[in-house]
């Protein structure tokens, strides 16, 4: 095989060009993340029964929702928590090589069949179907210096102006808001109730039917008068917005005419959806927002756009809300990333010094520097063949490469000059000659090598 290369340079020459270009364009598609995704892909599956107990939830919700995930392609195994807040948490995991795409339709499919068994309020909320993120790539964090919103206030800013624009970056798997919007919060005073005799359901009876949002039609629509000119949209009132308005809804008439509101039963304010999370970011009221890595996206340009996005949404807060990225883990990515490239121009470097002392030559110090990138650059095409990303694993497998590389190409350009020296031969025979010496030495390093992390193919699961 040697041989044949020697005598033909200039294929030898077109074969590395080719080389270095499928290089440079397989690197414009390589993600980079810190990490490879050896993790076996996992579907959460969330819902909430407001006001259930735990066991409420685990025997209505959670019961028959994992009842209908059985028999899934690939399904290793089922994990769920039942909250006594109401929240149902499931999540699926699949065996390694799943693609998460497909197996998010699967459980998608799977938990419609379900629907139809799960309780009213659990159905009029939905029931979410997401890919389980595994590390928080980005997190955005609002606070407030100066006192005045509170942690509440910011989470309502956080979903209304940044979650949704956030969301829609490319590249972006899923965003968890570490807070809650604004809510119209009814505070239901049984003794009150025990009065009127009235019980939590007419309450919410009442509401839902005097809180709607009523299409109250048109006049002069057709069919209409041969000298009918206008066409007006008649606008009724609307959902109702202020704790005032809600206070007002008539839950009871009595038979002397008085009526029972809700502000005589319940305490109305505007409060937060959940109170579960409070956040605070150096001691300040805050909020934050964590950007979770979608499948394959790369982790530096992904949270190179958030950031540029955030920015951008910053003009839309209001006064005194300061936006920070308190969390950022493409910081390690980027260094250990610029750790690899130091190391490279230190071998290259290195080869360069080495063989120009010691071989006084030129010519022979330029040979194993133009195989160095020609050989990584190569390394880049089979890693996007092989589906593989740019992380800290063969980031490391780069850094043992460029030592071995540097090591065969000394040997053989010494070899090479050791024969032309001691047998006046020219660098064409003296090539040949060297070549039938050491081809077999270097395949067998290669092999050598091979034998000693080919093992780590057979073991099985995320080590493999």
């Amino acid at each position: 095989m040697s041989r044949f290369f020697i005598d033909r340079p200039v294929f030898a020459w077109v074969v590395a060009i080719l080389i270095m270009v499928g290089g440079l364009v397989a690197l414009k598609g390589l993600s980079i993340a810190q990490y490879p995704t050896i993790a076996p892909p996992t579907i959460s599956v969330s819902a909430n029964y407001p006001g259930a107990s735990a066991l409420t939830v685990q025997n209505s919700v959670t019961q028959q929702i994992e009842q209908q995930l059985s028999g899934l392609d690939g399904l290793l195994y089922l994990s769920s928590t039942s909250s006594s807040n109401g929240a149902v948490q499931i999540t699926a995991t699949f065996q390694a090589g799943i693609n998460p795409d497909i197996a998010q339709v699967q459980v998608q499919n799977k938990v419609q069949a379900a629907l139809p068994l799960l309780p009213t309020e659990v159905q009029q909320q939905g029931v979410t179907v997401t890919k389980a993120g595994v590390n928080t790539l980005l997190v955005v964090a609002l606070d407030d210096p100066t006192g005045h919103y509170t942690s509440q206030d910011l989470g309502d800013i956080l979903n209304s102006v940044l979650r949704d624009p956030i969301a829609r970056v490319d590249g972006v798997g899923t965003v968890g808001v570490y807070g809650a919007q604004h809510a119209m919060r009814i505070w239901l005073d049984p003794f009150k109730l025990a009065n009127f005799t009235l019980n939590p359901g007419d309450v919410i009876a009442a509401l839902q039917a005097q809180n709607l949002q009523v299409p109250a039609g048109q006049l002069g629509g057709l069919p209409s008068p041969a000298n009918q000119q206008l066409n007006v949209t008649v606008t009724a009132q609307s959902q109702l917005q202020t704790p005032e308005q809600f206070r007002k809804v008539v839950v009871k008439t009595e038979a002397n005419g008085a009526v029972v509101t809700v502000g005589d039963v319940a305490r109305v304010e505007l409060g937060s959806d959940t109170y579960d999370v409070t956040v605070s970011l150096n001691g300040h009221p805050g909020s934050g927002m964590g950007v979770q890595l979608a499948p394959g996206a790369n982790a530096l340009t992904t949270a190179e756009r958030v950031r540029a996005r955030a920015l951008q949404l910053q003009e839309s807060l209001p006064p005194g809300v300061h936006m920070s990225f308190p969390v950022d883990n493409t910081q390690f990515i980027k260094i250990s990333i610029q750790e690899v490239i130091k190391t490279l121009f230190e071998a290259v470097a290195l080869v360069v010094v080495v063989m120009f002392l010691f071989l006084q030559s030129w010519r022979a110090t330029l040979v194993p520097a133009i195989a160095v990138p020609v050989v990584l650059l190569g390394t880049l095409a089979v890693l996007a063949a092989f589906n593989y990303s740019i992380n800290t694993l063969t980031m490391f497998g780069m850094v043992l490469v460029i030592g071995l590389l540097v090591d065969d190409a000394i040997v053989v350009v010494e070899n090479v000059e050791r024969i032309m020296d001691e047998e006046g031969l020219s660098p064409k025979e003296a090539t040949r000659k060297s070549m039938d010496e050491i081809t077999g030495a270097l395949v067998g390093i290669a092999l050598v090598l091979t034998a000693v992390l080919l093992p780590m193919a057979f073991f099985g699961g995320s080590t493999g």
